[in-house]
């Protein structure tokens, strides 16, 4: 066995179910595995890179990296470079794939560069905003267009004949004006704000009462859902925070979720209260030391963010429930108090605030027309 492997085969021997890990390395292909990565002469990122993908070596890397034998490295950033070699091969035109690899390179890749740490949603965007715009590219080269020849009229067929998605290549087509590929003036019809449905608030307060109430919940299922039913927090925003957001006394259970702490009331605070007593995946190899509050499948990782949304649609859709949260609570304090307390941009809350003030006055207006027309 290579040098490397020795702390996880001592870290598997130590856990709290042994015989679970060990039964784990037994399995034919974790030890086909570990006999292929014990002939590298060093253990490193690129040796694993080298390795056929598999989820068992993401999860041993994992571990490696939890143990300390490798080092952190921004996981996502690396699988959107991998993502961006295959999609360049979906390019029909070399014209245009040399203006997509631009793209990818001085508009996705250099911002991923300044992040510490590249975020789920912000990978996903990226290979979505690029899909669109191999799609909008190849449109143009099965049509003999090329792109600085592009007209407005082009552009409103393309859109018109697709599904909705092909609005997000409005953000590659600013690009490509501001870099002079394409003609200026052209645009995208954006997408509408406020059309997204929301949770009404008497289904606001049945899923929380379902949540508070009902046997069978997993105990971190019902700590997500508080965040999203009572104060409108994204299923991103939840997966990553750690036990050094929340604080719980005998007296008080606190959590931070913007610039100040909020605290939890009884019933709300009780999930939290037995999800610090047992935060769950604590009897594996893959959080010895983990902060995380929604620990994940994988070694040292939070939970998926798609996964714990999932979990959560059989008690309500998670975007419409946090929508419609916002929306009721911009009726009950300014807009810089909810933006402060809850971690979101002024400019967020505010949007939310204004079609709430508008909903109110058609509520007005149709109530004045009923008393004027008993």
């Amino acid at each position: 066995m290579a040098a490397e492997l020795i702390p996880l085969a001592a870290a598997l021997k130590s856990m709290k179910r042994a015989n679970s890990g060990l039964t784990w390395i037994r399995q034919k292909h974790v030890a086909e595995f570990l006999r292929n990565l014990a002939d590298a002469p060093v253990i490193t990122h690129e040796a694993f890179d080298e390795l056929p993908d598999s989820r068992t070596r993401e999860y041993v890397r994992g571990l490696l990296v939890e143990l300390g034998v490798l080092p952190r490295r921004d996981e996502l950033r690396r699988r959107y470079d991998s993502w961006a070699v295959e999609a360049l091969e979906r390019v029909k035109s070399p014209q245009n794939l040399d203006v997509i690899r631009r793209y990818i390179r001085w508009h996705h890749q250099r911002r991923m560069n300044h992040m510490d740490e590249v975020t789920r949603g912000t990978f996903l965007r990226a290979k979505q905003e690029v899909t669109v715009a191999i799609e909008l590219l190849n449109w143009l080269t099965d049509h003999s267009i090329k792109l600085p020849e592009l007209q407005q009229s082009h552009l409103d067929v393309w859109q018109a004949e697709g599904p909705t998605t092909r609005r997000i290549a409005e953000r590659f087509l600013k690009w490509a004006i501001k870099t002079k590929v394409a003609a200026s003036g052209l645009t995208i019809v954006p997408h509408r704000r406020g059309t997204s449905p929301r949770l009404a608030k008497a289904g606001q307060d049945e899923a929380l009462q379902q949540v508070i109430y009902e046997d069978g919940l997993e105990t971190r299922d019902r700590a997500a859902a508080i965040l999203i039913l009572v104060f409108g927090q994204q299923a991103e925003n939840i997966a990553r925070l750690t036990w050094n957001d929340v604080t719980i006394t005998e007296e008080l259970v606190t959590i931070q979720l913007g610039k100040i702490h909020i605290a939890l009331l009884d019933p709300l605070a009780q999930p939290w209260r037995e999800l610090a007593a047992n935060p769950g995946h604590n009897l594996t190899a893959s959080h010895p030391n983990s902060a995380w509050v929604f620990r994940g499948i994988s070694p040292g990782r939070h939970i998926n963010p798609g996964y714990l949304t999932t979990r959560l649609s059989k008690l309500f859709k998670t975007r419409a429930a946090r929508l419609g949260t916002l929306h009721e609570l911009t009726k009950l304090a300014p807009v810089a108090i909810i933006a402060e307390a809850l971690g979101y941009s002024p400019t967020t809350i505010e949007r939310h605030a204004t079609d709430s003030a508008a909903a109110y006055a058609q509520y007005v207006a149709a109530t004045k027309a009923v008393r004027q027309n008993p």
